[in-house]
Parts: structure tokens; sequence; C-alpha cells
């Protein structure tokens, strides 16, 4: 194991063990030609990914003293000092790129929202995260850790939980567990249904998810007519991508 030095961040633990930071790289699909890497602190990912050949690479972080430490050991790098959450992602890349990092805990569900908002650009995700948030993302229809992002994610990606990590290979050592996630793009474009409409029918379901489904939508004041009773007595977590594509189907139908 290989220390590099570190610092604690807006909730960001820096990874020390080089191994395993060369297999977080690795994780990428190796025809990847875009990067982009989100807060890569003092480079324990950067040293892996701007040697990789023919690779347009592009790192956004916000801490001013680390953007500092990557221009003066990386000179060629383009290090983008900003907030991720902020940056327009449109104009990076013309084409399509894949996201990668060592992500902040406090953050890492927004930055999974910016993904799902910009899903027509970002075709791969390889990141670490705290170990419970990479389990509800990865998480499928009947578990309990199985939630929002698990459904609004998994209709555009197909999502691998990699491995876990332990606490002892960071600088400072986090409170619990993290774990390395990938998604990879599948060949959905386009739902078969109103998007918007899904995402408000996935997040009302959830945010009552002890509900059953017909009284988590009540909030919403819509009509639920053409939804089968059986459907309408479970619960949010009980439901797969398809069958919130449907129900959501079946309300536009009576709009």
């Amino acid at each position: 194991m290989t220390e590099v030095k570190a610092k604690k961040f807006l909730g960001q633990h820096f990874l020390t063990d080089e191994n395993i930071a060369a297999k977080i790289v690795e994780s990428l699909s190796p025809d990847t030609q875009r990067v982009l890497e989100i807060g890569p602190g003092m480079g324990v990912l950067t040293k892996y990914l701007i040697s990789r050949a023919n690779t347009d690479f592009h790192v956004v972080e916000i801490d001013r003293e680390s953007v500092a430490y990557l221009q003066g050991h990386y000179p060629t790098l383009d290090v983008i000092e900003g907030d991720f959450l902020k940056y327009d992602l449109t104009t990076l890349f013309h084409d399509s790129f894949s996201i990668i990092g060592n992500f902040p805990y406090n953050i890492s569900s927004q930055i999974l929202f910016k993904v799902y908002d910009n899903r027509e650009k970002v075709t791969e995700v390889v990141g670490m995260f705290q170990k419970e948030v990479a389990e509800r993302v990865a998480a499928g229809p009947g578990s309990k850790t199985y939630g929002i992002l698990s459904v609004l994610l998994s209709a555009f990606y197909n999502i691998e939980y990699l491995f876990t990590v332990h606490e002892h290979v960071f600088n400072p050592p986090p409170k619990v567990k993290s774990a390395v996630i990938r998604l990879r793009r599948n060949n959905v474009n386009h739902l078969e249904c109103d998007e918007k409409l899904f995402v408000q029918v996935v997040k009302a379901g959830f945010n009552q998810r002890r509900k059953t489904l017909r009284n988590a939508l009540r909030q919403l004041n819509l009509p639920l007519d053409n939804i089968g009773e059986d459907t309408l007595a479970k619960r949010a977590e009980q439901l797969s991508v398809e069958q919130f594509i449907e129900i959501t189907k079946n309300i536009q139908s009576c709009m």
C-alpha cells in the first residue's frame, strides 16, 4: 500500500491504497475515449487515468488546494475548478463520455441524479460510494434498500455492484465501509411513457414507501382508474421498472 497526501473535504475520504485505485480505473470500459473524473483530490485515480492511451480526460475539483496540487503535478491536465453539481456537462464533450470518481459521501446521491438528468451523454459511471448507497442503487424490487435511484437509474443503465472497500484504506478512515459500482448505459433511449410523469410517480411511491401505492399516489391528484387493484395494493418497493412504466402509461390514458 502506498500512502498519498490526503485530506477530508466536503465529506470526502481520500483513498490511499494504490491497488484499489488501479482496480477502480480498470473497471472502466477499455474502449472509453472520453472521461470526466469528479473530485480527484490529490490524484490517486488521476495518475492512472492520465496514462490511458487515446483518452480525452478532464477533472472537476472544487477545492482550491487540490486544484493547485493537480496543476503542479499534472501540468497538461485540464483541471476544471468548480462544483460538479452546477457544471453544464453539455459544454464539456461533444460526444458521450464516462464518469469516474471516489465520490464525496454527502453529495453522492445528487451526483447520480445529475447522471440521470444527463443520461443521453453519460454512457458509463464507475464510482466509489458509501456501501449502503451503493447497495441501494444496485438493489432490485423486493429489497428494503430498493428506492428512487434504483428505479430511475436501472431504467437506463445496467448496474453492477463490483466490490466492497474497507475503512482502513482511506485517509481519514470513514466510520462506514465503501463500495464500487458501475453503471453502463443500456439500449433504452426513451421510455414508453411520459418520462416526467414517470419520475413523479416513482418519487411519490417511495416518499411514502410504507403506504400502498394507492395512498402514496393520492398526493399527486392523478387518475388511477386504469390501474389494477392488485397493483394499487402493493408498495413501491415491490414494483419493477416495467411496472412503474405501465402505471405511468395507465395514468396518462386517463388524463
